[in-house]
C-alpha cells in the first residue's frame, strides 16, 4: 500500500463506560450489571460476517480500531476473539495498525499485557488533563499519577501509543496550557490528540453552560490557546497532521487516515457507522447502527446486523463527504481521487479565489487542495464554498478510480 492509499479499516465499538463524563456525547452507556461479554462477542462476530458479505472478502485490512465507550473494560479474551475472527474474513496486512482506546485507571492498565498478547499493537489513552482538579471537573475517575503510570506502561508494552488532552477549558489561560502541554510533550511518544473543549447538546456541560455556570474561553482566547498548541507541538517535532492530531512524520493514526482519505471501513457495534462499497454493484453504502446496546444486540441476533440505516450515497454526497474529510488533514485533498470516486471537482475559479483570500495553500502540490493555517480556522466555510462550486468532470478527463 502506498503512503497515501486510504486503506481498509475495521471499527469495533464497545459502548459501555464505568461512568459517563459530563462533556461527552459519544454513544456510551453505564450499566449497573456487567454486560454479557460472551453474548456480545457472538453478536460482533455475526455483524462482521454480515459486512464481509456486503463488501466482499477481497480487501486487505490495514487497521482495526476498538473505540467506545471504554474498550479497555473488555476482557483481553474478547479482544482476541474479535481479532481472530476478522482474520478469518479478510486478509490482514502484516503491518496492520490495531488500536484500543483505554482509560488510564489502574484496573485497565493491568490488562495491557493481555491486550498486547491478543494482537493490539497501539493504545490510545484518554488522559484529558494533567491536573487533578481539572480531571475531577471533567468527571474523570483517574488521577494524574494513574495517567502517567498508564502512559509509561503503554510505552513499555505496545509498539505505539497516543494520549488525548482537552484544552480551552473554563478559566484556562495560555500560561496554564503552556505548562500542561510542555509536561505532556515530555512524556508523549510520537502521537498526541489535542482537542478544544466543545459544548455538545444534551450533555450535563450543555445544561451548565446554558445556565451560565460553566464559562468557556472567548473566541479570541480559544484562538490564542490553539496558536500555542500549534507552536509548541511543531517545535517538538509533533506537527498537526489533522486539525486536532499531532504526530512525528510516519507515526500518524493509520486508521483515522482511512476516514480522512475516504477509504472503506466496516463499523460494528452499537452506534457504529460504516462506509463500504457493495460488492454486488459498486454502490457506496453508508451504514448506521442502533445506538442502544441491548437493542443492537437483539437486532443482530435476529437478522445478522444492527443496521438502522444503510443508504446508497450518490455522487454528490460522496463528493461532499470527501471535501469535508480531506480538508481536515495537512496533506489535503487529492483532486484526481475526488474526480475518480464522484465524477465531480471544485471549480478552478473557486480554488483561485480561496488562494487569493489566503484560505487555501498557494504552494500545494499540483492536484491537491490544502487548507492554509487561516483556512483551517474557518474550515466549515471553506468546505461549503468548495462544495457549492462542484461541477461534473467530463468523462474523457476522469482518472482511473
Amino acid at each position: 500500500m502506498s503512503d497515501t492509499a486510504p486503506g481498509f479499516g475495521i471499527y469495533i465499538h464497545w459502548p459501555f463506560c464505568a461512568q459517563k463524563c459530563p462533556y461527552c456525547d459519544f454513544n456510551s452507556h453505564v450499566r449497573m450489571k456487567q454486560p454479557d461479554e460472551a453474548r456480545f462477542l457472538a453478536a460482533y462476530l455475526r455483524e462482521l460476517e454480515h459486512f464481509a458479505g456486503l463488501a466482499g472478502r477481497e480487501h486487505t485490512v490495514t487497521s482495526i480500531f476498538f473505540g467506545g465507550g471504554t474498550p479497555s473494560l473488555m476482557r483481553p479474551q474478547t479482544v482476541a476473539g474479535l481479532l481472530d475472527h476478522v482474520a478469518t474474513l479478510w486478509p490482514v496486512d502484516a503491518d496492520a495498525e490495531i488500536t484500543l482506546e483505554a482509560n488510564p485507571g489502574s484496573v485497565e492498565a493491568e490488562r495491557f499485557a493481555g491486550y498486547r498478547a491478543a494482537g493490539v499493537n497501539r493504545v490510545s489513552l484518554g488522559v484529558q488533563s494533567l491536573n487533578d482538579a481539572e480531571l475531577r471537573r471533567l468527571g474523570r475517575v483517574h488521577s494524574v499519577a494513574e495517567a502517567k503510570a498508564a502512559v509509561a506502561l503503554a510505552a513499555c508494552t505496545f509498539d505505539r501509543f497516543s494520549f488525548d488532552l482537552i484544552y480551552a477549558r473554563p478559566g484556562q489561560t495560555e500560561a496554564m496550557w503552556r505548562e500542561e502541554l510542555d509536561e505532556a510533550i515530555n512524556i508523549a511518544g510520537e502521537h498526541l490528540s489535542l482537542y478544544q473543549l466543545t459544548i455538545e447538546p444534551d450533555t450535563p456541560y450543555a445544561a451548565l453552560h446554558a445556565a451560565g455556570k460553566l464559562v468557556t474561553p472567548e473566541v479570541e482566547d480559544a484562538r490564542g490557546l490553539y496558536d500555542v498548541t500549534q507552536e509548541m507541538t511543531s517545535a517538538a517535532g509533533l506537527p498537526a497532521y489533522e486539525i486536532s492530531n499531532h504526530a512525528r512524520p510516519g507515526a500518524e493514526s493509520r486508521h483515522n487516515l482511512t476516514y480522512w482519505r475516504y477509504g472503506d471501513y466496516v463499523g460494528v457495534g452499537a452506534g457504529a457507522h460504516g462506509r463500504v462499497v457493495r460488492v454486488e454493484d459498486g454502490a457506496r453504502i453508508a451504514s448506521a447502527n442502533e445506538h442502544n446496546p441491548e437493542a443492537w444486540l437483539a437486532l443482530v441476533e435476529r437478522r445478522g446486523s444492527g443496521f438502522i440505516e444503510a443508504s446508497v450515497l450518490d455522487a454528490q454526497e460522496q463528493a461532499d463527504e470527501m471535501l469535508l474529510m480531506g480538508l481536515r488533514v495537512a496533506e489535503g485533498l487529492d483532486l484526481d481521487r475526488l474526480s475518480a470516486v464522484s465524477g465531480f471537482a471544485p471549480s478552478k475559479a473557486m480554488i483561485r479565489r480561496l488562494v487569493d483570500d489566503g484560505l487555501v495553500d498557494a504552494a500545494a502540490p499540483a492536484g491537491r487542495v490544502i487548507a492554509s493555517a487561516e483556512g483551517r480556522l474557518v474550515l466549515d466555510w471553506v468546505v461549503a464554498r468548495l462544495a457549492e462550486s462542484l461541477e461534473p468532470v467530463r468523462p474523457e478527463h476522469l482518472p482511473a478510480a
